[in-house]
């Protein structure tokens, strides 16, 4: 992880999981940038360069979401080093990141890996989670091209859809959850998002959600143009707010 210190601290902290298709990490405007208008804020910020599931892994459904858990403890683990309120850590993970948030937010008691220390004795949850423009359904009537391919090397058996589909797995232990897509998305479909959503719903988890009509897919911070902070990070902060991450 890349550790962003926050000038003026307010206890928060948010493990920030940049997209990239299952290939690469798209650690610049999907980390750099977000940590930059989350610092602000006085959120401390922890850019999670996480395995790759197109990288060769056996179990390459799991190495992600692994790293994710692992960095959820480690961030309380090190809560007092940087100052922070180990109860107020959030996570924002975008397109194949936001697959990873949604997964924490969903399975955060999963066990993904083995135990290696003390540290694994620390809660994964998140207080709260916001997958952005997010690959998150394995069913093939909905899912992103990519993700079956890089997650099982094959199209997904129905228990695996079962397994790796967040919208599968709502439970009441589910965290509140920020989510936000455009309309217009040609990689990630919109039901990638709006399923989560519904799922949410019906498990009676706070859910907001925000649909653009036009953005496409990894739009970042967008638009710049006269809102050098975008237009849904001050949305997120307010629903931050809400959700007692920013106390």
């Amino acid at each position: 992880m890349i550790a962003l210190r926050a000038a003026q601290p307010n206890g928060a902290a948010m493990l920030i999981i940049p997209g990239g298709g299952f290939a690469w990490n798209y650690f610049e405007h999907e980390g750099y940038r977000i940590a930059d208008v989350l610092n602000r804020a006085g959120i401390t910020c922890f850019i999670l360069l996480y395995r790759l599931a197109q990288d060769g892994w056996t179990n390459a459904a799991s190495v992600g979401p692994a790293d994710a858990q692992r960095a959820m403890r480690l961030i309380r683990a090190q809560a007092p080093r940087f100052g922070l309120d180990p109860a107020r850590v959030g996570v924002m993970g975008f397109s194949a990141g936001g697959f990873l948030a949604a997964t924490l937010a969903t399975r955060h008691s999963a066990s993904f890996y083995a135990p290696i220390d003390a540290t694994d004795r620390l809660e994964a949850r998140p207080l709260l989670a916001a997958p952005i423009y997010l690959v998150q359904t394995i069913d093939p009537a909905y899912a992103y091209g990519g993700a079956a391919p890089s997650l099982f090397g094959r199209s997904p058996t129905a228990a695996e859809i079962r397994q790796w589909s967040p919208d599968l797995n709502v439970t009441p232990a589910a965290t509140p959850t920020f989510l936000l897509h455009a309309e217009d998305d040609d990689t990630v479909p919109v039901a990638n998002t709006t399923k989560l959503r519904d799922a949410m719903i019906a498990a009676k988890i706070t859910v907001e959600t925000h649909l653009f009509s036009r953005g496409g897919h990894g739009f970042g911070l967008w638009p710049q143009p006269g809102a050098p902070d975008g237009l849904w990070l001050p949305l997120f902060l307010h629903f931050a707010r809400q959700e007692k991450l920013i106390a």
